[in-house]
């Protein structure tokens, strides 16, 4: 089965590749039988994404995460995009006595101690209703791009997800940042403010802060960890294998922030 999911993966990452974001969306639909769900974060590709599968308006899922602790900003883009839409963005939200537990062992902010306490926090928070969403799937549609960072530089537009037991579709993996903010304006897709004040990339509100220029379009995310290879497990398995020397934080600094926010603004409206 492991070969044959790996082996019909790569076959359609090679359809996927001539075609525009409709027609791979399309096509997955067509081909792949069984529950399809796209993960939106809300972030800007994954906004992308929901404008082309909520008017293709065919069977693909749209679900998120939430975590409880998002920006309020991510909160009213949530519902400002149910209502241009017509549709309804289902939440998957923590397990709650994990969630006490953690609080209760780490503190509220207790993920800032180590590499460990956060992806225990990313794990209750992100990773366990991931798999909740993902239950029966046999596709799941996701807002990655190689260019986000470096350990996304290999991002395929499908791949076998193995673990899960089902084809991991990124059919923006080969776009790029002036791309979609490109689509965005010429759509008039609805999007986060915070992009507009630096966040390229937007998490929960406690481990994201504005970049400075010059840094990936990540780095804002678990700034305290001084070592770039940083997901928060749901695009990594085992993630705590990942932790290298001198990720560990010294100590916890808040976040610089941006001299103004004209450095920063991506001209999209």
């Amino acid at each position: 089965m492991t070969v044959a999911l790996v082996q019909q993966a790569e076959r359609l990452a090679e359809r996927l590749a001539g075609l525009d974001l409709t027609g791979r969306i399309r096509l997955v639909e067509a081909e792949i039988p069984g529950r399809l769900v796209f993960t939106t974060s809300l972030g800007i590709e994954d906004q992308v994404l929901t404008h082309a599968i909520a008017l293709a308006k065919g069977r693909t899922e749209i679900v998120t995460l939430d975590t409880g602790r998002l920006f309020p900003e991510t909160y009213d883009l949530w519902a400002e995009t149910e209502a241009a839409y017509g549709i309804r963005i289902r939440a998957y939200a923590p397990e709650r006595t994990s969630e006490e537990a953690f609080v209760a062992r780490e503190g509220i902010n207790g993920f800032r101690h180590s590499v460990e306490a956060r992806q225990a926090c990313c794990g209750f928070r992100k990773v366990e209703p991931l798999g909740r969403a993902l239950d029966q799937a046999a596709v799941w549609f996701t807002g990655l791009r190689a260019g986000q960072s470096a350990n996304r530089a290999d991002t395929p537009l499908a791949e076998a997800d193995e673990q899960r037991g089902l084809i991991k579709v990124n059919p923006l993996a080969d776009w790029t940042r002036a791309q979609i903010d490109a689509f965005v304006k010429d759509n008039f897709i609805p999007y986060n403010a915070l992009h507009d004040r630096g966040f390229p990339s937007i998490g929960c509100a406690p481990c994201t802060r504005a970049v400075r220029i010059g840094e990936d379009e990540r780095a804002g995310r678990w700034w305290w960890e001084q070592e770039s290879k940083k997901e928060c497990g749901l695009h990594v398995h085992r993630p705590e294998e990942d932790v290298a020397p001198g990720q560990e934080p010294a100590a916890f600094e808040e976040p610089a922030r941006a001299a103004t926010s004209r450095e920063y603004r991506r001209e999209l409206v």
